[in-house]
Formats: structure tokens, C-alpha cells, sequence
């Protein structure tokens, strides 16, 4: 298994990341660490956070996800091995949000000490502050990297226009520029990323680190009836959006892959064929459970060939 360059950051990753929106929501502490423990073992390294999570549940503020976090990290006491990523932006518990310059000075400080460490190795703009120019947030990034409190900064959810013109602002301005954009991407929703943002990313060499590789967990197989929807809490808000014919059609050629790479599952398959696409570093895929854990890992091992990658193109254009 060969690590990734997130972009020019210099950032070595695994070919997946583990996404920490879970953390202190629907993996309490003793399963968030046993899940942290299965991915490091697995040969994974990097570990996908934010300020936000989980301000949507009831009696939450934001920084759960962080706080556990930090926990497993001063219990494992090996910070140097492992990339944490967190990000700011969007709105927290308290109503707070943006990307204002004294507002990321305040909410990296909060992260860090959730975090129990005093650096990130990537910070991310959460989602575009359209009120503001594109300098405002990557003055305040600048400053934050030449404090040592932050290695490389990241864009997420935005605009291929807004972050073009962060891209030349960088680069006319001297400041540091967002070295990956994490972007919503998988089988089921890909135009929105590859229109324009693909292109982009390729023509300047920023890493892609794409959520929902699962589509909410519809690549995994685990929905494919009417019946099916009511497995989980997920399942009402899958029918409508993933279970139609195209939706189907994915699935059949992810069945089809799977028969032709005996021992792997559709999931490990939707998330391979994401790490094959042009210019893309890693997915970010969340687990519950060390089992969960595994079955995501071994997506980093299977090879895809030019027909199955081609099968799955056809399938979900």
C-alpha cells in the first residue's frame, strides 16, 4: 500500500481516511477509541474531524467529536503518527459560524485544546463564507501555519468559481492556498465534483479527500427494497434519493465487480473506485465498530481493473 501527497502539503496519507463525525454521537467514547485503535492497526493514519460535530444532536454543542478525540490521542500518547484534520466554518450549537479572521483565531485555540495537542496538520474551511473576501480566512490561515499551530489548510463544499479565486489570491497575495478540497463524491453523486472541481484540483495539484464515499451507506448494498429502508435511522432518507433505477443499475455493476474480486463486498468496492479516479487522495469513510473498521481498510488493498473501473463509469453516468 502506497500513502498519497495530500496536495503540495507535503502530507503522507493512507489511501482512506476515518471520518470523525461519529465520535461522541453514535460511537460513545469506549467505541470511538476502539474503532481510533482497529484503523491505526489497519495501516490507516489520517483522521477526518470539525468543530461541528455533532451540534445536530439533541444536547449538543459541537466539539464532541473533537473531545474524544483528544482523549484517545493523550491516552495513546503518539500524536507524531497519526494527521488530524479538523476544520471550521459552519454553524456551532451557540449559532457561531464563518470564516471572519478573529472567529478562526478563537475556534482554532477551542479545537486545540478539545484536541489536547498544539497543532493541526490540516485545517479546512468547513464551507464558503461568501460575505467575505477569499483573503479574509487565509490571512488568518497564514498566521496560524507560522505559529506552528497549523501544517497545511484545506477547502471544503466549495464553489470551483470561489475557490479558484482563493487559488489566485494565494499566489498573488504570498499567502498559503488550500492544498485539498474535501468535497461530497461517490458512485451515485458525481457530477458536482467532476464538472468542474476535478479539473481544477488536477490543473493545480490539490489533493481530493471526498465524503459520503457510501452515499450514506446505499453503496454498501444494505438497502435495496422498500423493505430494506427500515434497518436504520438512514434508511428513511435513502429511499427517496438512492433507490431508483439508476441507483439499481449501480448496485448490479458493484455486484458484478464484487463476483469478479472474490472476498471483497460493494462497499470496498465503491470506495476503491474512488481511490482509482484521476487526482483523487483518499476517501472519508466513518465506522461504529472495529469490524466496521476492517471491512473499509481492505478497500486500500484491492486492485480494480480498467474493466471493472469502466463498468462502475457506465453504471453510474
Amino acid at each position: 500500500m502506497q500513502h498519497r501527497e495530500l496536495g503540495r502539503s507535503g502530507l503522507q496519507l493512507a489511501p482512506l481516511v476515518l471520518g470523525g463525525n461519529v465520535f461522541g454521537w453514535t460511537a460513545d467514547e469506549a467505541a470511538s477509541f476502539r474503532v481510533l485503535d482497529a484503523f491505526m492497526a489497519g495501516g490507516g493514519n489520517a483522521i477526518d474531524t470539525a468543530n461541528v460535530y455533532s451540534a445536530w444532536a439533541p444536547g449538543h454543542q459541537g466539539g464532541e467529536s473533537e473531545v474524544v478525540l483528544g482523549k484517545w490521542l493523550q491516552q495513546r500518547g503518539r500524536r507524531d503518527d497519526v494527521l488530524l484534520f479538523s476544520k471550521v466554518g459552519m454553524q456551532m450549537g451557540d449559532g457561531s459560524k464563518g470564516l471572519a479572521k478573529d472567529y478562526i483565531r478563537r475556534s482554532v485555540e477551542a479545537s486545540l485544546k478539545r484536541l489536547r495537542t498544539d497543532y493541526l496538520d490540516l485545517y479546512q474551511s468547513h464551507q464558503d463564507d461568501e460575505t467575505l473576501p477569499v483573503t479574509e480566512p487565509l490571512e488568518a490561515y497564514a498566521e496560524l501555519i507560522r505559529e506552528g499551530k497549523v501544517r497545511a489548510i484545506g477547502a471544503s463544499n466549495f464553489s470551483a468559481a470561489r475557490l479558484r479565486q482563493a487559488l489566485e489570491a494565494s499566489a498573488a497575495h504570498g499567502l498559503p492556498r488550500y492544498e485539498s478540497l474535501q468535497p461530497e463524491y461517490n458512485l451515485y453523486n458525481r457530477a458536482g465534483f467532476e464538472q468542474e472541481l476535478q479539473p481544477l484540483c488536477q490543473k493545480h495539484g490539490l489533493g481530493v479527500i471526498p465524503y459520503f464515499g457510501l452515499a450514506s451507506g446505499f453503496l454498501t448494498g444494505k438497502y435495496r427494497t422498500e423493505a430494506d429502508l427500515s434497518k436504520s435511522i438512514r434508511g428513511s432518507s435513502i429511499g427517496p434519493k438512492y433507490l431508483n433505477d439508476r441507483g439499481r443499475r449501480i448496485l448490479a455493476a458493484l455486484d458484478a465487480v464484487v463476483a469478479r474480486h472474490p472476498g471483497s463486498s460493494p462497499a470496498q468496492v465503491a470506495l476503491a473506485w474512488i481511490m482509482a479516479q484521476p487526482g483523487l487522495t483518499a476517501p472519508i469513510a466513518s465506522a461504529t465498530t472495529p469490524g466496521q473498521v476492517q471491512e473499509l481498510l481492505r478497500a486500500m488493498h484491492l486492485q480494480l481493473t480498467q474493466a471493472d473501473v469502466q463498468q462502475l463509469n457506465q453504471a453510474s453516468a
